[in-house]
This record gives structure tokens, sequence and C-alpha cells, in this order.
């Protein structure tokens, strides 16, 4: 490819990726702050700074594996094209743009993967993918929130029984001050895991036209404007989805939040230190029915859950569509 045609075009590609990036923190941002704004321990506006704060710093605290498994772990790197990046990012943000105008909380992270599958088909079949890492990404869409479910639902329990001689009014008062740390350690685990996920689809695109050498790596710009484009989307936030995720799924007072913000964090945190790049909605979702189906099984509205679950279910295969038909349309104008 001619120099002169290619950096215009990386350039246009990198910042297509950042705007994914930017939706997905507009997108995700229920993610980090449903809990704690509907236990009203933060308003909004205070909560979604407190969010997007943790979310940038997160680089900080974790490796780039996950990065490394979208970048290399998904798709063969050698079948990566500028066509077949930017397929996947339509499909990606198409289904982002729906789901959030719908106010439904799917995953964007596997809005991505679902891309990446589809446009890597459409281009060399199914020998692109590399079938280890993605088994390995569809295995978490039902252990990810299967893990925040059962860890919230013990911490209730835990929590219920370390508190019992506790008045209601001092419990309340004590997990108002703890849902500040479970609220700070959750933002970390969404910006640690869902940034990466851009950092890796911006540098195999690098790697594919031969700017990173002979080596996969992740670079530092790669890695500040990721997060800044991710802390910056849930700056603004995404109140359709908010309302959803922090009251329609079932109802939290602040130790409920603190037991779901926590066990989607732990979550999060040994998702990532493995390199497995799962949905953060998924993850805090079975995490928040967790706490209400501790408290009684008709706490949580199951009809709710369920559309969410559907949603979750067709995300993949909707998006890998977008994509293949995205490039196939795009290799017909070209």
């Amino acid at each position: 490819m001619d120099a002169t045609i290619a950096i215009p075009l990386l350039i246009g590609l990198v910042a297509v990726a950042l705007f994914f990036d930017f939706l997905n923190g507009l997108h995700d941002a229920a993610n980090s702050i449903a809990t704690i704004v509907s236990t009203r321990v933060l308003r909004p506006h205070y909560a979604v700074f407190w969010a997007a704060f943790f979310n940038f710093i997160a680089f900080m605290f974790f490796g780039l594996h996950v990065a490394e498994t979208v970048g290399k772990g998904i798709v063969d790197a050698s079948i990566v094209t500028p066509a077949v990046i930017f397929s996947a990012l339509v499909g990606a943000i198409v289904w982002n743009i729906v789901t959030w105008v719908a106010g439904i909380p799917s995953s964007s992270s596997h809005a991505l993967i679902g891309g990446l599958v589809g446009a890597g088909v459409a281009k060399a079949g199914t020998g692109a993918i590399v079938w280890s890492g993605l088994g390995k990404t569809v295995a978490a869409i039902v252990l990810s929130p299967a893990t925040g479910f059962v860890l919230a639902l013990v911490l209730v329990l835990v929590v219920s029984w370390l508190f019992v001689r506790q008045t209601p009014f001092a419990v309340d008062n004590t997990f108002r001050v703890l849902q500040f740390f479970s609220a700070s350690l959750y933002s970390l685990g969404h910006g640690g895991n869902d940034a990466q996920k851009t950092m890796g689809i911006i540098a195999v695109l690098l790697y594919s036209q031969g700017m990173l050498g002979q080596s996969f790596y992740v670079p530092l710009w790669v890695v500040l404007t990721c997060q800044s484009a991710l802390a910056l989307g849930t700056l603004l936030g995404g109140w359709r989805i908010v309302h959803t995720m922090g009251s329609k799924i079932t109802r939290l007072n602040p130790m409920q939040g603190f037991c779901a913000e926590t066990g989607g964090a732990i979550t999060l945190f040994a998702a990532t230190w493995l390199g497995v790049p799962v949905s953060t909605t998924h993850t805090i979702t079975g995490a928040i029915i967790g706490v209400g189906a501790a408290r009684r099984v008709s706490a949580v509205r199951w009809g709710i859950a369920g559309n969410i679950v559907v949603a979750w279910v067709i995300t993949l295969p909707a998006t890998a569509a977008i994509s293949a038909l995205t490039y196939l349309a795009t290799r017909l104008t070209a």
C-alpha cells in the first residue's frame, strides 16, 4: 500500500476505533455507576466523574493481556486489513447505537468480538478464526455473569450475617461509605478490561501495516488515547441504561449495591489478569440479579432480566452479520 494513501487511511481508522471506544464508555457508563446512583449514594453527575477518573487510571494497575487477546487471539492477525478493521468497527458501532437508543444493556465487548469474527470470515473464511481465543470469549458470556451472580449473592449472605446485630440505619450509613470503594473498584475493572479491546484493535491494525516491526505490542500512545476516549464516554453517561440497570431489574440499597459492585469487580479483575475480554455489562447484571435473589427470588424482575439475556445471545451473530455485510460492500465499492 502506498504510504501517502496508508497514513491518512490509518489515521481515519484509528479515529473510528476511538469513536467506538467513546461509545463504549457512553454505552457502558451504567456498568460503573448504576448501583451507586440507584442507591442515592452519589448524584448522577458526580458519579460519572468518579467513574471516569478510575476508568482512565486503570492502565496503571493491569497488564495488556486483554489487548493481546483481541489483537491476535480472535482472528489471525495475518489476514487483518484496513477493510477488516473498518467493517468490524462499523458492526460494533451500529449495534451499540441501536441498543443504547433502546436502553438495552448489551455488551460493547462482544459487539466488537462479533464484528471481528464477521469481517474476518467474510475475508478469509472460517480458517481466519483463532478458535481457542474465541472459545474463551464465548465461554465468558456465561461464566462472567454467573460468577458475578454467585459472588454477589455470597457477599450479601456474609455481610448480612456480620451485621445482623446492627440497626438498619447504622448498616445503611456504613455501606454508603463503603460503596465509594466498591464503585471505584468496579470502575477500575471496567476501564482495565474494556479500553484494552480498542487498544487491541488499533495495535493489530498498526501491526498489519508493518508499523510495529516484527513483534505485536501496544504502544503507550494507544494505551493513553484509548483510556481517555473510554473515560470521556463514561463522563457523558448513558442514562437510559442506568435506569434499566439501576432500578428496573431490582431495587437496591447501599449494602446490596456494595455487594454487587464488589462481586463484579472481583470477576473483572480476574478476567483482565487472565486476558479474557469479558462483558462488564454481563458481569454487573449477573451481580445485581444475585443480590436481588439473595433477598428473595421475586425481588428480581425476571422478565426484564430475560430480555437482557436475549440481547446478549444475539449480540455476537448480529454484529458478525453487520460486519460481514459491511466488508462485502466495502470490497464491491473499492
